[in-house]
């Protein structure tokens, strides 16, 4: 064990367990540790400055936190500790969340113990970042220990709480710092209402949505703002959504012409958080944009009436059936408004979230891996739609038809690699 003499490895088994021990450490002929750190201290006697000179002391790498919860409780059980949000970014990827997890350290009366919190602190919360210091916590002991101690249950619940009031707190002293702060907080709280019945309820009231505006409304200003035009015609209110604006961005039109209010729904965890909203607010459902025709996406009592014969509508029917020759994929031909595109290919509501929600749990689908059925729409009252039926050669007719659905597909980012190319290439030629 002729490690144990070197200084760097005595150095960093005592910067790991000795960082805050309550006595002064001597090593190397200097002072190694704080034995009076913050959460040791009253908040009352606490600066901003002093939580984010404490912050950098635990991750010097770290940008500063957006806050800080501090906890003092001794009864029923003893408990201190600071609590950090960090920044987060919303950029989709899974390993996000990993980057921030097992970043709480927990210790007894000062004494590092892990940073392996589990059970400790709520699933939701792992994300946060800091120190808690608790002598009632059982150390090495299984897991199933754990989850059976009434002292563990019991400081669970109250950090759940402590952070459910902060956030409300928050938001009721200072709304414009909070949105300006949602990023962060809004991945936060989608966990908390998606993993936990009652963060749901202390947090429903501080839930925003943000629409492509980048306007960010409570459930019920939302509710107000869509409630005349989005409800079906079963009385639901019918929230649509974008997960990507600039892919997505042709329907996002459609929708704005019919008076629509679009939502962005693009955290990693919309998915599951958008499941969780429908299943709690009454009378409430959300359609991603480009999930059906417009008329289809709110269905109202009222619909229109096509403007082609049933042969004409089979005749195009056929056509573009020649053309995507693709049996998993669905064709129609709906009466849409004349000012809608021609074709428009969408994806179901029902088959995308089960697509995504198994991507994001990291599980095969239960039948294995699905085809993905896309409804390819051809809009009957499109005046282009009467072109190209008026058009006698067959073979420039097939290739109209063809260039029609390759637009289609291009506005649904699905026209890669050489068919892409091909696509550019015949467009040129035609200019």
């Amino acid at each position: 064990a002729l490690e144990f003499l070197e200084n760097f490895r005595i150095q960093g088994i005592l910067d790991k367990y000795a960082k805050f021990l309550p006595v002064e450490i001597e090593f190397d002929e200097k002072i190694i540790n704080n034995p009076n750190p913050i959460w040791t201290k009253s908040s009352k006697d606490l600066t901003d400055a002093d939580y984010l000179a404490f912050y950098k002391e635990l991750y010097p790498m770290s940008e500063d936190p957006l806050f800080w919860i501090h906890l003092n409780v001794d009864y029923p059980f003893n408990l201190t500790g600071v609590l950090y949000f960090p920044k987060m970014k919303n950029d989709g990827a899974a390993n996000s969340f990993q980057l921030h997890r097992e970043k709480i350290q927990l210790y007894s009366r000062q004494v590092f113990i892990t940073d392996e919190v589990k059970d400790v602190v709520p699933e939701y919360l792992m994300m946060l970042h800091g120190v808690i210091d608790s002598p009632d916590i059982p150390l090495n002991v299984s897991r199933s220990y754990l989850q059976a101690d009434s002292n563990v249950k019991k400081i669970n619940g109250y950090i759940s709480k402590k952070v459910a009031d902060k956030l409300a707190d928050l938001f009721k002293d200072d709304r414009s710092a909070f949105e300006q702060k949602w990023e962060s907080i809004g991945t936060f709280v989608k966990y908390g209402i998606i993993s936990d019945e009652k963060f749901f309820e202390r947090g429903k009231d501080i839930i925003l949505l943000k629409n492509v505006d980048n306007q960010l409304f409570t459930i019920d200003e939302y509710k107000t703002k869509i409630e005349t035009l989005q409800v079906d015609k079963d009385k639901k209110l019918v929230h649509i959504y974008t997960n990507d604006a600039q892919k997505q961005d042709t329907f996002i039109q459609s929708a704005r012409r019919r008076g629509y209010d679009v939502l962005m729904m693009d955290n990693i965890l919309d998915s599951h958080f958008i499941n969780t909203l429908e299943s709690k607010v009454e009378n409430s459902t959300y359609k991603r944009v480009d999930a059906d025709g417009i008329e289809k996406l709110i269905e109202k009592d009222l619909k229109l009436e096509s403007v082609l014969s049933e042969t004409d509508q089979n005749t195009i029917k056929t056509l573009f059936e020649g053309i995507i020759a693709n049996p998993s994929h669905q064709i129609s031909v709906d009466a849409m408004p004349a000012d809608e595109l021609p074709v428009s290919i969408t994806f179901t509501e029902f088959m995308r979230r089960w697509q995504e929600m198994s991507k994001i749990s990291g599980q095969q689908m239960m039948f294995g891996e699905m085809p993905v059925s896309y409804q390819i729409v051809i809009n009957g009252n499109s005046p282009i739609t009467a072109k190209l039926l008026k058009i006698a050669d067959e073979n420039e007719q097939k290739a109209t038809a063809k260039q029609l659905y390759d637009l289609a597909q291009l506005s649904q980012g699905l026209l890669t690699g050489s068919a892409l190319t091909e696509f550019i290439q015949n467009s040129i030629s035609k200019i």
